[in-house]
């Protein structure tokens, strides 16, 4: 299984290409879109979806797995990450690639065995789980567990259905 998964926000965006099993993933690409403030908004959605486009052309991933929107008690900023959201879950459905929506303190209780996580915990806990040589920039970190989610899912999933067929 290849799977794109993001953390989206519209001036730092994670992204984790990830193959393999909940076992043993594989990084086959990670990262930040990064947008300097002095951009537009529209111009970071349009940068947010090409960029994507192209990640998605480069790795062919069967599936997105994103995250989803958290709570925030700012109108404006929950506006804004789910107008980045949209970009990313349109260069997806543009690409024909099913998704799939995570729930942040599952993300985090899935890299880090706790649910109310800080940034910092994820971080050190993707490097270890992934064998990374650096602790992974926020963004990217709060990626690679999500694909880390997904990957697990889908595990107890074919377990499950294999176990009751």
């Amino acid at each position: 299984m290849r799977i794109l998964a993001l953390d989206p926000s519209l001036r730092g965006t994670g992204f984790a290409v990830l193959e393999g099993t909940a076992e043993k993933p594989v990084v086959l690409a990670s990262g930040t879109i990064k947008i300097p403030a002095s951009r537009p908004s529209s111009s970071c959605l349009v940068e947010i979806h090409d960029r994507l486009a192209e990640l998605i052309q480069a790795h062919s991933p069967e599936a997105l797995a994103i995250e989803l929107v958290i709570y925030v008690q700012n109108t404006r900023t929950a506006i804004t990450l789910g107008a980045a959201r949209g970009a990313a879950l349109l260069a997806a459905a543009r690409a024909g690639l099913t998704i799939h929506e995570y729930p942040p303190k599952l993300v985090k209780k899935a890299s880090t065995g706790k649910g109310g996580a800080r940034k910092e915990q994820v971080s050190f806990m993707t490097r270890a789980l992934f064998g990374l040589r650096h602790n992974p920039a926020p963004d990217e970190a709060d990626a690679l567990a999500v694909g880390l989610t997904h990957l697990r899912r889908s595990a107890f999933s074919a377990r499950t259905v294999t176990a009751g067929s």
